[in-house]
């Protein structure tokens, strides 16, 4: 076999691999505002519509004081840390199988190196972005980036909920 074919095969097998693990990894399942319970927030904001610019809420709004520490709901790999027009200070963690953490209206960021514990700080609950002059709270949204066709329907947009899930769903609330 040439070495090409080889360093091909071999790196195909270890791409694979890498994609096998990223859906083993364990999730985790933590409401990302400390101290919110199910009270927090209003179940129906997740694919709500009309919603502003976007058309439809992809996410759900926690409601919490200004900064109130905001934790990582899963461990993950941080792949933004910064600034947006619309979420203003966001952090973006691609946590295990697959799914996109987005933290965002924060008032501080942590500081942290590239990967985040479950658990660890992210920032704190702000009204940073267009959420500025709105009570403080936390938009978190989770997005698979794998897609999950089957959860495709016929709302607004709906051909997106392949790809953003509904937190209320992988929170563990008791």
């Amino acid at each position: 076999m040439s070495r090409v074919r080889r360093i091909t095969r071999y790196g195909l097998v270890g791409l694979l691999l890498l994609l096998v693990m990223g859906l083993l990894l364990p999730e985790g399942r933590q409401v990302p505002v400390q101290g919110a319970n199910a009270g927090d927030w209003h179940p129906q904001t997740f694919w709500y519509h009309p919603w502003g610019k976007s058309g439809v809420h992809k996410g759900v709004d926690i409601f919490a004081p200004t900064g109130t520490p905001v934790l990582a709901s899963s461990g993950g790999l941080v792949v933004f840390r910064g600034e947006l027009r619309r979420g203003g200070k966001v952090v973006l963690v691609l946590g295990p199988r697959w799914r996109l953490h987005y933290y965002a209206h924060l008032a501080d960021i942590t500081e942290t190196g590239p990967w985040l514990w479950a658990g660890e700080s992210v920032g704190t609950v702000g009204s940073s972005g267009n959420a500025a002059g709105k009570p403080p709270h936390l938009h978190y949204s989770l997005v698979s980036l794998l897609p999950l066709i089957w959860k495709a329907d016929g709302a607004p947009q709906g051909w997106k909920k392949m790809f953003y899930l509904n937190p209320l769903r992988h929170f563990d609330v008791r």
